[in-house]
């Protein structure tokens, strides 16, 4: 069994596990058993990244077992909890995930050659996810640094991080939800970012911006 409370990351559209390295990084130093996985995101639909995930985290005894995804990740964690109840227990930490479907997404569609780019989780990114998972704890960061893909296709019609809008990361039932001054892809490097990921595993809720 790992010693340690594990989390695993999980990256988000067009990414692979080498986008959460610096976050990997900071969270081992803060004791945690970290795991990134890597899957092909427009290769397969979201039932297949959840069987994924699911056969991931599987490969561990951890008795406690955190779940961290940026983007798309979030989504995939969201299918993978709500389909399989054997994972043990832990929390949840999601950064910058569209779970109110993506505007971006659905505003690419104008955009030719943009069928290929997104591939098979286009729908999934349009319509988003938005069954929290059952008995854990979970927490949404948003950007606010509006630098991004949403430029090129007219924007995500709302403050946010340059790709998702901030109201596209709200919904109902989460534990806690935090707005940083981070584009959609900084917040994966951001020491503030990490820092309160940590803090809503070990508390469930994130810090009290000063």
């Amino acid at each position: 069994m790992t010693a340690n409370p594990e989390i695993i990351l999980v990256h988000g559209l067009w990414f692979g596990s080498w986008a959460m390295a610096a976050l990997a990084k900071r969270l081992r130093a803060q004791g945690f058993a970290v795991r990134r996985i890597r899957y092909r995101t427009t290769g397969e639909g979201l039932t297949q990244h959840a069987q994924r995930l699911q056969r991931f985290a599987s490969e561990t005894g951890g008795e406690q077992m955190h779940f961290v995804g940026h983007s798309l990740g979030g989504l995939g964690i969201f299918k993978t909890l709500a389909e399989y109840s054997d994972l043990p227990p832990g929390r949840v930490v999601l950064l910058g995930s569209p779970l109110g479907g993506s505007k971006v997404a659905r505003k690419a569609r104008r955009v030719t050659g943009s069928g290929h780019l997104f591939g098979e989780i286009r729908s999934t990114l349009e319509r988003g996810f938005k069954r929290l998972p059952a008995r854990r704890e979970t927490g949404m960061i948003a950007g606010s640094k509006t630098i991004g893909l949403g430029a090129l296709v007219g924007g995500t019609d709302g403050p946010g991080d340059g790709t998702v809008s901030i109201s596209e990361t709200r919904v109902d039932g989460l534990s806690d939800h935090l707005v940083l001054p981070v584009t959609h892809t900084g917040m994966l490097f951001s020491r503030e970012v990490a820092s309160q990921v940590v803090h809503f595993l070990q508390n469930g809720h994130f810090k009290v911006l000063k």
